[in-house]
């Protein structure tokens, strides 16, 4: 399997404009009784060709893209526009959410909450036109407590073209089909709390979809998980097929976090890499082993680490907010020989960082991007690109695309240096990060998705 969850890249064959990889991963085939594939029956074949396994870089299957790094492999992506100028479409987004769109063939997916955050969507629209394919209520939630900029559906969906995972503000999951919305299966079984709601978005590796629960008490000590390091915290790994779980695993003393985790490989093994308040962690992704602890102090996390070079890139949270290289690796707690450097200018409140070609982005809440030499932490230039920021940069073509909040994306190169190539406006409210797919990006406001050519 691939580092992101979806099978290695295979030899495909061209089969009537639809490329298949082999049987076993894809949903075209179905396995006999005598264990022999065979395709399925021909207007199944049909309806299951925009999701079949596509093997397409384009595709932006989860949030920030191939392993939660905010890297696009396209050779083009759009450098102007505005509301009239070079957007493809944009669609009405029902309700509220801030998840970040994701891309996956000919389809765009996202997720919503009406009536006041009560119930939870799923939507898919047609990449190329916009149009809204299907709209899924997929089941209630009783909303809870949560931050003004959060919202009841906050975590980014993932998928791998067949299927669509999403999880809501009351950690509820669910799992459609990406073609038609039909449910497949739910778990409810997690019963989440945090006074900031639900910030992180799930992953997929190895046939599961990963979880982090980073919450806080709602009992009589609400400190407890904020402001206090509890035991509670858990990261959630389900079975994609049947939504069952299969593992759970435990951070220790902990607090409230927001980052998504990513999967990379350490001393020659696969580790899932999660931050939470007060530390950064490795886990084996097979069974949930918590494997290494790195300390890393701070309440109320969101940025998601990031890797380069072998290195982990990892802002804290709120209290002694620090920037900090860490070599993962080890066992148990590795503070002292895993930290590299530490940085306290420019650290990201709510944008996650972007490593590209040695050097590191990030992007302060006040819209001040900050560049690092990678190996040592030292600032080679701090520039404003633009306001409020709290959507995550993304890099493709040789650019670096920088959104605010009032929809201000400022799009500067990614060789080092600080130039505006392009300063474009849209109207709205923009916190969910961006999308790269087909050589186009894809925005979503408080109220709209935007594609932008």
């Amino acid at each position: 399997m691939a580092g992101n969850g979806l099978p290695e890249p295979v030899r495909v064959w061209p089969i009537w404009g639809i490329w298949l990889c082999k049987p076993e991963f894809c949903p075209l085939f179905s396995r006999g009784a005598a264990g022999i594939y065979s395709l399925m029956k021909f207007p199944k074949l049909l309806s299951l060709a925009l999701v079949s396994c596509s093997v397409l870089a384009a595709d932006w299957a989860q949030f920030r893209g191939p392993n939660g790094q905010g890297h696009s492999s396209e050779a083009t992506a759009p450098l102007t526009w505005s509301a009239t100028e070079n957007v493809a479409w944009q669609v009405e987004v029902p309700g509220q959410g801030w998840s970040s769109p994701i891309v996956f063939g000919k389809r765009v997916f996202v997720t919503t909450t009406l009536n006041r955050g009560e119930q939870c969507h799923v939507l898919a629209f047609d990449r190329d036109t916009g149009k809204v394919l299907w709209d899924q209520h997929v089941f209630d939630q009783q909303p809870r407590r949560k931050e003004e900029k959060n919202s009841f559906a906050t975590p980014t969906p993932v998928t791998d073209g067949v299927t669509v995972y999403a999880v809501f503000g009351d950690g509820s999951f669910v799992a459609v089909n990406a073609a038609d919305g039909a449910v497949k299966w739910t778990n409810r079984d997690f019963k989440f709390y945090s006074k900031h709601g639900l910030g992180a978005s799930p992953i997929l590796h190895g046939g599961r979809v990963i979880m982090p629960f980073d919450g806080s008490s709602d009992g009589a000590e609400p400190k407890l998980g904020w402001l206090i390091p509890w035991e509670n915290a858990a990261i959630w790994a389900l079975e994609a097929q049947t939504g069952r779980r299969a593992w759970e695993a435990k951070r220790g003393l902990s607090r409230v976090a927001h980052p998504t985790p990513m999967v990379m490989t350490v001393d020659g093994r696969e580790q899932l890499i999660s931050s939470a308040g007060n530390l950064v962690q490795g886990f084996d992704p097979r069974d949930g082993r918590l494997v290494w602890t790195c300390a890393s102090r701070g309440e109320g996390l969101v940025p998601s680490p990031v890797m380069g070079d072998g290195w982990l890139f990892a802002p804290s949270g709120f209290e002694a907010t620090t920037l900090r290289a860490i070599k993962p690796g080890g066992s148990g707690d590795v503070t002292a020989q895993a930290i590299q450097w530490e940085q306290k200018k420019g650290v990201p409140a709510e944008a996650s960082p972007l490593f590209v070609a040695g050097r590191l982005f990030t992007v302060s809440g006040a819209g001040v991007v900050t560049c690092y030499d990678a190996k040592t932490g030292a600032v080679n230039w701090q520039e404003r690109a633009g306001s409020n920021t709290s959507a995550s940069p993304v890099t493709v073509a040789g650019r670096i695309y920088i959104l605010d909040e009032s929809g201000l994306c400022t799009v500067i190169p990614a060789d080092g240096t600080f130039r505006k190539l392009a300063e474009n406006s849209l109207e709205g409210r923009f916190q969910a990060s961006p999308a790269v797919s087909a050589g186009r990006l894809f925005l979503r406001s408080d109220k709209r998705l935007w594609c932008v050519k």
